[in-house]
């Protein structure tokens, strides 16, 4: 964060920073540049926090990618969530005081740390920094009960539609392009996310390409019909995509002049 500043050898942002990132109003009875909180940075592929660790402080996304999981006995993963630039780690560790997930970097990068007693004293103080606080976790929790319910409703091809219009408007929000972006998750990380199977992921990726509503190569995604990727219920069956494709590529071979043809201006 360029508004970060150096104290010990060390990145910090105050409070009024962490708020901006977070999308709410800092505390006006709050003095904002007495508030300190330390920046930490995390190497693509290392554990921000693990299954059972001892609850403490919540996290701030600054900057990267990460994906939360849930592990099984037999070292399963289940996907819960893809969070970056402004979102809030760690909630799940309120109730037990141990999280109840698995944070892991995707690429590298840089978390604000809120420490949890740290906070809660700062809202017994200030009331309505406490409760801006409870909106934004209130806000991830949201977040998780429309996956829930988008996973029950929709159709394979539509949760892998909406998952990248999702993509794009959160790319969007952060100043990126919402019509070119990179996944920073691999295939089977998306499917495990949306409750599909990498191959049908995979497919559906290809057959969104094949249509016209995306571009991709390898991990590069192109938005090239966002509204039909909103509405989308489900595809055409393969044959039918066939023919449809068939027949615009001849009307576009019609629609070319031919080897003997000359054009003219009107």
């Amino acid at each position: 964060m360029e508004a970060g500043r150096q104290r010990q050898g060390r990145l910090w942002s105050n409070l009024k920073e962490v708020c901006d990132l977070l999308h709410i109003t800092a505390a006006v009875s709050v003095n904002t540049e007495e508030l300190l909180f330390q920046h930490v940075q995390f190497k693509t592929g290392q554990r921000v926090h693990t299954i059972g660790q001892a609850f403490d402080t919540l996290y701030i996304v600054n900057s990267g990618f990460l994906k939360t999981v849930l592990i099984d006995e037999f070292g399963n993963e289940q996907v819960l969530s893809f969070p970056m630039k402004g979102d809030m780690l760690g909630v799940d560790g309120i109730h037990t005081r141990h999280y109840a997930s698995e944070a892991v970097a995707l690429s590298d990068c840089d978390l604000i740390l809120l420490p949890f007693k740290k906070l809660t004293a700062l809202g017994r103080v200030h009331m309505e920094l406490e409760n801006v606080m409870y909106g934004v976790m209130s806000r991830e929790l949201v977040r998780e009960q429309a996956m829930i319910g988008m996973l029950g409703a929709l159709s394979a091809e539509a949760r892998v539609a909406r998952f990248l219009v999702s993509l794009a408007d959160r790319f969007a929000a952060m100043g990126y392009s919402s019509k070119l972006f990179n996944l920073r998750m691999t295939r089977h990380e998306i499917g495990s996310y949306l409750g599909l199977t990498l191959e049908t992921v995979s497919r559906t990726l290809s057959a969104f390409n094949e249509i016209g509503l995306i571009t991709v190569d390898q991990r590069t995604i192109g938005i090239k019909d966002a509204e039909a990727l909103k509405t989308l219920r489900r595809l055409p069956p393969s044959r039918s995509r066939a023919k449809q494709n068939l027949a615009a590529k001849q009307k576009a071979e019609q629609e070319q002049p031919g080897d003997g043809q000359v054009l003219t201006a009107a």
